[in-house]
């Protein structure tokens, strides 16, 4: 749920805004969590189940009679068919122009801190792997140097088109991903050996197979390149686990690697919460310029 589909959401209906505030043990999301909910229909979530089916159904009672504000106390047990065990408190606000603009901020605040993931190739493999990564929380882009191939990417991906596509790589951020899988193993070698150089990437992957890995290896030897810079590539990707060649299976596997990578990089500096901890304000309004 990005910041345009929001704005757009917000301009055609009359919506409220239903937000996790606290939480208590065990729960399907985190606070700071929300959806939005017009009269027919809903973006975003807080969860699921029987606590998100009250809390849309608060919302349209809301909408239908006016209210502007309510608040929900749910504990998540067999009363209600959920037995998470914890207890969600939810807020539930009819949006108006300050709120709206506060999730914009709030959502463009964070779409400028989602990883990167670059991709070096828009052949099948790539291109399936970009519809695979666009609903998660990273930012996509897709690199290569044929207009045609890029011609095909799903509308909505980021393409840059570069005749030097390792300058790419130099210019990215930290901790972002670099995904290789060109229509050239020459030029493969070169972009995983100009990703693994930078040694903050969150993850380096290049698609091919064991012996594609060993060729690599003796190669970067002759660069007089440390060998442990090899430990940190993933090659080949996807796990091996199945042996299923399908553009889709191993864009699915490769984007589960991903998002293990780029979670342990992130975990580092990230408070973990215990069952039974209360977590209170993650990720306020009032942390991105506003309270509600």
């Amino acid at each position: 749920m990005g910041h345009s589909e929001i704005e757009e959401f917000i301009a055609k209906n009359r919506t409220i805004l239903v937000r996790t505030e606290n939480i208590h043990g065990s729960t399907p999301r985190e606070a700071g969590a929300f959806m939005l909910v017009a009269e027919k229909k809903e973006i975003g979530t807080i969860g699921g189940g029987q606590l998100e089916y009250i809390a849309i159904d608060r919302a349209r009672q809301m909408l239908r009679n006016g209210s502007k504000k309510s608040e929900l106390d749910v504990p998540l047990g067999s009363e209600i068919g959920q037995c998470c065990g914890g207890k969600v408190f939810l807020s539930l606000q009819l949006v108006n122009k300050q709120i709206a603009g506060e999730l914009q901020n709030m959502m463009e605040e964070q779409e400028k801190n989602l990883s990167q993931v670059y991709i070096f190739g828009a052949g099948h493999v790539g291109r399936a792997l970009a519809i695979a990564l666009k609903e998660l929380p990273l930012k996509t882009i897709m690199v290569d140097e044929r207009k045609k191939e890029l011609a095909l990417v799903r509308e909505g991906i980021e393409c840059r088109l570069s005749a030097l596509p390792e300058a790419e790589i130099d210019s990215a951020p930290p901790n972002s991903s670099f995904v290789i899988l060109t229509h050239d193993h020459g030029l493969d070698f070169l972009l995983a050996r100009q990703a693994l150089l930078r040694k903050d990437a969150a993850y380096v992957g290049m698609i091919g197979s064991k012996t594609k890995r060993a060729v690599f290896s003796n190669w970067m030897k002759k660069q007089g390149d440390h060998q442990g810079l090899v430990k940190s590539l993933t090659c080949p990707i996807g796990g091996g686990k199945l042996n299923d060649k399908r553009p889709q299976i191993i864009a699915a596997m490769v984007a589960a690697e991903i998002l293990v990578h780029t979670s342990v990089v992130h975990s580092a500096g990230r408070h973990e919460i215990t069952s039974g901890e209360t977590e209170q304000g993650a990720c306020t309004f009032a942390q991105v310029g506003g309270q509600i």
